[in-house]
């Protein structure tokens, strides 16, 4: 397979002989670069070594990379049309398998195990509408998952990767963090898609790791989150407080956020999960909570 597939013209060229449009409600926007391609191969350390799951074979760019580089892929896809054409492009290649399926209704690690792969990594060119509930159900699914990285809009990327203190860090950003280790990988312009979208991307990598395995800290946890995200504007004392499985007076709450060392004025987007995860071994222990 000479031809790259990742190009303008190549884009032109296949919707031209399949008589196909992209659909804008399936947010369809097919990579034109074959050096993003190999920038994401780059970022996901692909090899020889590897099975790969590919979220959305589009017309094959990202694809065709991918089957240069690893031991199998599996590209799963939804629009039935794209499906079909990336089955006729790789019908030649017997270590690449196109499923024409949902990936937000797929079952990672069934079809894992169906194929007997004990670990695989996805690769991927999200689109925006999906991206971020992709990324949570992949990073709360399957334990078989050893890295994902995703191209998404410039702005997901930002809040996967945002530090405390910063205008980007919230709730996502600390739920990657709990499972992964996350690093912006590579910035891509819009110019590097067809049709072009009105926004800019960038390529995410998240590599797994070992997480607690206590789930009473760990909701807990999460309800720290969420309820110090819920009203940024409001003291970390003030969200947890509005929260009905919070028992106790302001007072009492006040002091336990101070026994783990914060001003009581602190709001939560200035914690680390480090810190969240302290705050929530404090409020677990403390018998304020009516949780669970």
């Amino acid at each position: 397979m000479n031809k790259q597939y990742a190009t303008h013209s190549a884009i032109l060229g296949l919707m031209r002989s399949y008589d196909i449009q992209p659909k804008k409600g399936l947010g369809q926007n097919f990579l034109t670069d074959p050096r993003v391609a190999e920038k994401i191969i780059a970022a996901a350390q692909i090899t020889s070594n590897d099975y790969v799951i590919e979220i959305g074979a589009g017309l094959g760019g990202l694809t065709q990379v991918l089957a240069n580089n690893a031991k199998a892929v599996l590209a799963i896809e939804l629009d039935k049309r794209l499906a079909a054409i990336a089955q006729d492009l790789f019908a030649q290649m017997s270590h690449v398998e196109i499923l024409q399926s949902d990936i937000l209704k797929a079952d990672i690690g069934k079809l894992m195990k169906e194929r007997g792969w004990q670990t695989a990594k996805i690769a991927a060119n999200l689109p925006y509408y999906i991206a971020t509930q992709v990324i949570m159900d992949l990073l709360e699914g399957s334990s078989s998952i050893s890295m994902i990285t995703v191209m998404v809009q410039r702005e997901v990327a930002e809040r996967l990767t945002a530090k405390p203190g910063s205008k980007e860090y919230g709730t996502l950003s600390l739920a990657a963090a709990y499972y992964a280790d996350v690093t912006l990988s590579a910035n891509v312009p819009r110019n590097c898609f067809f049709p072009r979208p009105n926004v800019d991307s960038a390529v995410v990598t998240l590599r797994l790791r070992e997480v607690g395995s206590d789930p009473l800290i760990k909701g807990m946890l999460f309800k720290c989150i969420k309820a110090a995200f819920g009203n940024r504007r409001k003291t970390l004392v003030n969200c947890l407080r509005a929260q009905d499985w919070v028992q106790k007076d302001r007072q009492e709450l006040i002091e336990i956020v101070k026994g783990c060392g914060f001003d009581e004025n602190i709001r939560g987007e200035a914690l680390s999960l480090d810190e969240f995860t302290h705050l929530a071994h404090k409020l677990r222990h403390s018998g304020i909570t009516s949780f669970p």
